[in-house]
């Protein structure tokens, strides 16, 4: 599902679903919402952290940052272990007694890990050394290690993120059209991959007497998450998408508050399995609210 292949670092950053809110104390929510957006993003383990994407074969896989090597890390130990890779999609890996490396925190010679599709509500299991970690991630049936360090560059020079500025009117009360049943969307990704997602209704709004619809997917029960482009995708916003969530409807409305509308980790790092803005969802509009093109993108 998306939300465990994709969005779930969304919700773990805790960016929040837009709540009602007065003119009086837009500005204030506003800026406390790009602070926390902020801060979780350049945490240690924020996507600015992330250094590598490797995928596994079947089988045993060497790791380490040493060239001989079958996954060359871009840092940690020469050797750090074997992690194999099983025909029925079980994993286990095997440390070097040099690694220093730990799992979930514990000093062990070997471990299975889970991957973050079979986590269920606990957390996949991470392998840190220094400070470097990562964890399996499976996509499309493939498995690769997502590897982070704190002291990644892409964080230690982080160039801060730009927004339009505030603007109310940008925040939207769109009439909501319910689904039964759900429809379904193709939602295509960064890797070449299609996930279908189902869809519970559709947010329509008017903007400069234009009628415009945006179809959500809803991966968590208390709000619904819209993977949205406009005509400044690629200009002066990242291309491929910005994300918005937004609270479930309410007597037939939901609010959007596209001045939260925010950037997919694909804008700050090669390394993200991020989806594509549907054709559903690119609005031939110019939302010029939210959170601008990195300047520092790769």
């Amino acid at each position: 599902m998306l939300r465990t292949a994709v969005f779930a670092f969304a919700l773990s950053l805790g960016i929040a679903a837009v709540h009602a809110q007065t003119t009086n104390d837009f500005p204030q929510q506003n800026q406390q919402w790009r602070d926390k957006r902020l801060a979780n993003l350049a945490a240690p383990n924020g996507w600015l952290s992330l250094i590598g994407l490797d995928w596994l074969e079947q089988g045993a896989n060497r790791v380490g940052s040493a060239s001989d090597n079958d996954i060359v890390l871009k840092s940690g130990p020469a050797h750090l272990g074997v992690v194999s890779l099983w025909k029925d999609g079980a994993l286990h890996m095997v440390l070097d007694k040099n690694s220093g490396a730990t799992v979930d925190g514990k000093v062990v010679s070997e471990a299975d890990l889970i991957d973050d599709m079979h986590a269920g509500e606990a957390a996949p299991t991470v392998v840190a050394f220094g400070s470097t970690s990562f964890l399996v991630i499976e996509r499309d049936g493939r498995k690769a290690l997502r590897v982070k360090d704190s002291q990644a560059e892409t964080r230690t020079h982080f160039l801060g993120l730009d927004y339009f500025p505030a603007d109310p009117s940008w925040r939207i009360v769109a009439d909501w059209v319910p689904f039964d049943p759900p429809r379904e969307l193709e939602i295509g990704s960064v890797l070449g991959t299609i996930n279908k997602e189902k869809v519970p209704g559709k947010a329509v709004f008017k903007r400069d007497g234009h009628t415009y619809e945006l179809m959500p997917i809803q991966e968590e029960p208390d709000s619904l998450f819209f993977v949205i482009a406009d005509r400044t995708s690629g200009r002066e916003t990242y291309g491929a998408a910005r994300f918005l969530y937004a609270d479930l409807p309410k007597d037939g409305k939901v609010v959007l508050d596209f001045n939260r509308a925010y950037n997919p980790p694909c804008a700050f790092t090669p390394y993200a399995t991020c989806p594509l803005a549907p054709p559903e969802n690119r609005m031939d509009l110019a939302v010029t609210a939210g959170e601008k093109k990195y300047r520092g993108g790769h």
